[in-house]
């Protein structure tokens, strides 16, 4: 029997929520100054409120728009299949199951998330733009190891460990512990 391919991609409820909580918490702030105009900060870039106001409903704004695109994106931002591990999240680039090295699970926080290890020369043949700075991408650097990113499963309709599984039925060599 032929192993199935897997595929994750951003989980609707997830996104949508965060995009409806955000808009809710600028909603409320706003209705907050509005029925207590005396707590409201004047429109004035000298008031400190003003500016703090200001970039939390920025922050919050920037939560809605990416709830909404997440949500309307269908595409999967991982696929295991019998070909390699094809990355999404922006950069739609394919590894071929020869460019990696190994793969295996580790904590971050409280959650588990894939660690794929790719071989040097693959790695340095594409631009993955990594940063360690961006909270919101599902890929990130490993502190430590070059050639290796971190895939996180937050706001995937898959979880790390079914992603390992995949890696595991078709390539369990790769599996580290």
């Amino acid at each position: 029997m032929a192993t199935k391919p897997v595929e994750a991609r951003y989980g609707s409820l997830h996104n949508i929520s965060m995009a409806v909580v955000s808009t809710g918490m600028i909603g409320i702030a706003i209705l907050h100054f509005v029925n207590n105009p005396a707590n409201a900060p004047s429109l004035s870039m000298n008031d400190p409120r003003f500016v703090l106001f200001t970039l939390l409903a920025l922050a919050m704004a920037y939560y809605v728009f990416v709830g909404i695109s997440r949500y309307a994106n269908r595409r999967p931002q991982i696929v295991i299949d019998r070909d390699g591990i094809a990355l999404g999240f922006g950069r739609d680039l394919r590894f071929a199951w020869d460019d990696i090295e190994w793969a295996r699970l580790r904590r971050l926080a409280l959650r588990p998330q894939l660690e794929i290890g790719i071989a040097p020369q693959a790695f340095m043949a594409v631009n993955l733009r990594l940063s360690m700075w961006s909270f919101d991408d599902g890929l990130r650097p490993i502190r430590g190891l070059p050639t290796a990113v971190l895939v996180r499963d937050n706001g995937l309709d898959t979880r790390a460990s079914a992603m390992l599984d995949a890696v595991r039925a078709f390539r369990p060599n790769l599996v580290k512990p």
